[in-house]
C-alpha cells in the first residue's frame, strides 16, 4: 500500500511536468520563431518546453508500466544516475571559471567514463571531438561568444 502512494506521487509530478511542458510551448508559439538569420523570442522557449512534455511523458509512462512492487532502477542504474547528476552540477559550478568549451570537454570525458566507454582513448577522442564542434559551431560558424571563464581572460 505505501508503495501504491509514492508511485502514484511520482506519477502526479510526472503529469504536473507533462502540463506544464505543454503550456510553455503553447505560450511561446505566440511569441513568433522568427527566421533562421533572427530567430524570434519563442523558439528557444518552445523547444525547451517540447522537450520538458516529451521527457515527462516518456517518465509517465515509464511510471505506468513498471509494477507496483518492482523498482523502475536497480543499484548500478541508480548509482549512474546520480553520478551523471553530480558531473552535471559540477559542469554548471565550474563554466564561470574554466569556460564553456573546456569544462564542456571534461564533462563530456567524465560522462563517458560514468557510462564505462572502455579505455582511455574513446572517451578523450569523443570529449575532444564534442569540444572542437562546440568552439567551431558557436564561435566560428555562429559568431556566439561562449563564457570562456575567469582562468581564460573573460571576468
Amino acid at each position: 500500500m505505501r508503495h501504491a502512494g509514492k508511485f502514484g506521487a511520482e506519477a502526479a509530478v510526472d503529469l504536473v511536468l507533462l502540463v506544464i511542458g505543454i503550456a510553455i510551448a503553447y505560450i511561446s508559439w505566440g511569441y513568433g520563431f522568427g527566421s533562421m538569420a533572427r530567430p524570434g523570442p519563442g523558439l528557444y522557449p518552445f523547444f525547451v518546453g517540447t522537450a520538458i512534455a516529451v521527457f515527462a511523458a516518456i517518465l509517465l509512462g515509464a511510471r505506468i508500466k513498471v509494477a507496483p512492487g518492482e523498482e523502475p532502477l536497480d543499484k548500478t542504474q541508480r548509482r549512474t544516475l546520480a553520478w551523471m547528476a553530480a558531473i552535471f552540477s559540477l559542469w554548471a559550478l565550474a563554466m564561470p571559471l574554466l569556460g564553456y568549451v573546456l569544462v564542456t570537454g571534461l564533462a563530456t570525458l567524465a560522462f563517458c567514463r560514468t557510462m564505462q566507454l572502455e579505455g582511455w582513448r574513446k572517451p578523450l577522442a569523443v570529449a575532444a571531438g564534442v569540444s572542437l564542434f562546440i568552439y567551431v559551431i558557436f564561435d566560428k560558424w555562429l559568431y556566439i561568444d561562449l563564457p570562456r571563464g575567469l582562468l581564460f581572460g573573460q571576468g
